[in-house]
């Protein structure tokens, strides 16, 4: 069914530009979720994460790789950059660049060549070849599996890690980018800023098997539907269990057009447009 317009609870910062009018039902849905006990948030952020599963069936690193080696190449190469800019970058480069030592005996010049598409190119390029040595001398040039072995790596600290972990080894990980940290606040899974802390908050609600994939549904929906300046509220799967909606557009026809992806049909069909 579509969803119906409506706004978010008073006093919260985010809703302040929120249209009036909210219904009977919203209102007592809002203070449900204002007065929550642990076990009702650990139930409510569960129900979102299935929700966000049926709405993301296919959902999925989006950085194109073979090896974790390569997986962990592209996140590097993916800070301050689109996935897609990175993707288009790492062809040529993967066939250049096919081991940990390839990395470590680089010529620097030519190596900011290659990457130069990415943005921060000398520092990522620093960070590429640091790999490289860091691999060869410590890991007979593998990368290792565990968060404490990876996060001692140049270039990669713990949002890179958790990466590699759950899409190279799959290993549960969850992945804090801006996208994540900006969802989970808006959802009042947590108020923390701090990337770990936002980390270790989730992973207190959600099953550890999960991680992984509840990481991609979050980035996906947040790249979709729940924009950073303007979210489509009217057409969100999660609008009934959401406690900020209405930061964002609340008639369902309005909303419907700032929903993006090839999964657009899909998630206007599952709220009734």
């Amino acid at each position: 069914m579509p969803v119906s317009p409506s706004t978010a609870p008073a006093g919260d910062a985010e809703t302040a530009a929120a249209p009036t009018g909210i219904s009977a039902a919203r209102k007592r849905k809002n203070r449900a979720i204002a007065a929550e006990t642990r076990i009702g948030l650990v139930r409510r952020a569960r129900r979102m994460n299935r929700t966000l599963g049926a709405a993301f069936p296919d959902a999925h690193c989006e950085l194109d790789f073979t090896t974790p080696l390569e997986l962990a190449v592209a996140t590097i190469l993916s800070a301050q950059c689109t996935d897609v800019r990175v993707n288009l970058t790492t062809p040529a480069l993967f066939a250049k660049y096919r081991s940990a030592r390839d990395y470590a005996e680089a010529n620097r010049a030519e190596l900011e060549e290659y990457i130069r598409p990415t943005g921060f190119y000398r520092n990522k390029t620093s960070s590429l070849i640091g790999l490289g040595q860091a691999l060869v001398s410590e890991f007979d040039g593998e990368l290792p599996h565990t968060l404490p072995e990876l996060v001692k790596l140049p270039g990669i600290g713990r949002k890179t890690a958790n990466v590699i972990l759950g899409n190279a080894f799959d290993v549960p990980g969850i992945t804090v980018d801006t996208h994540f940290g900006r969802l989970v606040r808006r959802w009042k899974w947590t108020e923390d800023e701090d990337p770990v802390k936002v980390e270790h908050a989730v992973g207190e609600l959600i099953e550890r098997k999960e991680w992984t994939m509840l990481s991609h549904r979050v980035i996906f929906h947040g790249r979709r539907v729940c924009h950073a300046r303007k979210p489509a509220c009217g057409a969100c799967v999660l609008a009934n269990d959401c406690p900020s909606f209405g930061i964002g557009p609340t008639d369902p026809v309005a909303a419907a057009e700032l929903v993006k992806g090839p999964e657009r049909e899909h998630l206007l069909d599952m709220v009734g447009l």
